[in-house]
This record gives structure tokens, sequence and C-alpha cells, in this order.
């Protein structure tokens, strides 16, 4: 449904966008993750036909953004970081103004207005002057205009920004029962978004892919994808001595326990090793009391911050 093929974007020597390529599949949700200046958003306004690509292809539901773009925007449903809302309309004359630009027919404007309101719970506010309502209303009146012309492919920058728990619940909800019947690139910097939402994940860093997988698949496959969290009563130097001696044992992170005497250390395990026995014998060979063993799962938090981030101490400082 989406075809992206060596997209690059740049601004005289700044290269925004780095020739990323990526597809998404008809009725696919995927996460666009990256850090502010990654070439995101960039990327989604090249998708959109706000902005022209300095080269590379993309199309939308086969028409190429760049030589048919009129034919690949009538698919399209886009939600800026700022949605394009006219604040002294109201929300159902808002509505009714945008299925009017998208040539939708007068005879199915009513119903699909009905559609948006009941899927982003607005049914009670279609009289409402825009202005009036407040900042979560207002980004669920920009996802509203995003689908109300039923598009093939939905385009959402950012769509829980401004939105409480409750509404960021709603919204999840919204957005998984649209897959299936549409496709979706999701951009969020909420990583617990993409592991509850996303059935795939494309991390961007400086303008270039970093990584795409299932963010299953990425915990699984990255290196250091293994972690090993020991408690013990010992002093920490001898500790740290010992765990550093263990074959497959990587980077070793120590700190003092909530215990008195005890301390805890998480070790970076190479990638298929599971030395946690080993870790065990070597303790109480020691005769230090052992108190906790366990395996600790690879956060997705993990893996972007890994991916993104030049400084190796303070990504081992956020684990």
């Amino acid at each position: 449904m989406i075809e992206v093929q060596d997209l690059t974007k740049a601004y005289g020597p700044v290269t925004a966008v780095d020739h990323v390529s990526f597809s998404v599949n008809e009725g696919e949700i995927l996460g666009f993750l990256g850090p502010n200046g990654a070439g995101k958003t960039t990327t989604m306004r090249i998708l959109t036909g706000y902005l022209p690509a300095t080269s590379g292809t993309a199309k939308i539901a086969g028409f190429d953004v760049t030589t048919d773009s009129l034919g690949a925007r009538r698919h399209i449903g886009y939600l800026p970081e700022v949605p394009p809302l006219y604040l002294d309309m109201t929300v159902e004359t808002y509505l009714d103004f945008v299925l009017r630009i998208k040539n939708v027919p007068a005879d199915k404007r009513k119903g699909r207005i009905a559609d948006a309101l009941e899927k982003t719970n607005l049914l009670d506010k279609p009289q409402e002057l825009i202005k009036r309502l407040s900042r979560g209303y207002k980004q669920r009146v920009g996802l509203a205009q995003a689908l109300v012309h039923d598009p093939l492919v939905i385009i959402l920058d950012e769509p829980t920004v401004g939105l409480d728990p409750k509404q960021i619940i709603e919204v999840r909800h919204l957005i998984k029962n649209l897959a299936g019947t549409h496709t979706i690139i999701l951009s969020t910097h909420i990583l617990p978004e993409v592991s509850m939402t996303c059935d795939r994940v494309v991390i961007i860093n400086k303008g270039k892919i970093a990584a795409i997988d299932t963010p299953q698949n990425l915990t699984m496959q990255l290196k250091g994808a293994q972690r090993i969290f020991v408690e013990a009563q010992a002093p920490e130097k001898p500790f740290r001595e010992l765990l550093a001696q263990i074959p497959g044992a990587g980077p070793i992170e120590l700190s003092p326990a909530r215990v008195h005497g005890r301390v805890t250390a998480t070790i970076e395990a190479a990638s298929g090793r599971d030395i946690r026995s080993v870790i065990a014998a070597k303790v109480v060979e020691k005769g230090w009391p052992l108190y906790e063993l366990r395996g600790v799962n690879v956060s997705l938090e993990d893996i972007f911050l890994e991916l993104t981030t030049d400084d190796a101490e303070h990504s081992q400082a956020s684990n």
C-alpha cells in the first residue's frame, strides 16, 4: 500500500532524509520512531505531498506522490503535529468543509461526518465552535478530519499530543480498530504506544533507517538482547571482579541494594548465552548469600536508545 524507495531530502548541505526505504502492507500499522530532528516529520510531509523529495520515490496505493500527487492525496488522511483547524467553524461545519475539498459526493457527507464523530467520541460536540474546545478535543477534531473521507492510508504525526491518559487509551483503541480497513503510519515519542499499537517499527536516526522489524523481533535480534539481574550479599569490588570473569558476560552495572550489605548487578550477556547457572554457582562457591537471579527483557526504549544515542555511557545509564 505504501512503497518508499531511496527517499532523500536535502536542504543545501544538510540532508534531512538520507536514502530511506521501507514499505507498509495493506491494513498494517507501522510505528515511525526517532529523536527530534531525525527526519520523521520530513518523511511524512513528502509522503503527503507537502514537500517535494530531492530524489527517490514514494507511492501511495500505487500513485507516485511526485508525478501524481493529486491521485496519491485522494487516498491519504493526514494529521500533522499541529491539527489544521479553522477555529471559527463548528466541528460539523469543519468536517463538511474537509469533505467538500476532498470532493466527497453530497449524499455521502452526512454519513461520513456521523461516522467520524462516533469514532473520535465527538458525538456531543458537532455544533461546538472549535476555538471553544479544550486542547484534547481539538486533537480529536484533527483525527476526525484525517479519517472523515474514509482514506486507504492514514498518516498520524504525534496523534496523542495534548490528550489526557483516558483519551490516549481511547485513541489507541481507535487506531487499532482502524487497522485492517486502513493502512496507518504512526509517528510518536511514546514508546509503549508503539508496542501496544503497531505491527512493525521503523527507527530513523539522523535521516537514515536504523532498524525495521516487529517490536518483538527487535528485542530478540539486537546485540545485548539479554540482561541478567542478580542480588547478593557481597563486597562490591570482589563481586564485580567475579562477574567480569564469567565467559559471555558483557558490561556490568553495579549498585547498592535497598537492604544494607547487599549489592545488585545488571549484566549484559552475549547473544544466545544464558549464564545464570554459572553466576549462581560462582556466587555460592564464594559463600555469598544469593537473593535474586533472573533474566531481564530488553524494552523498546532500550533499543531506541541503543540505536539513536551516540553516547554509550548515556545509553547504559538509562537502562
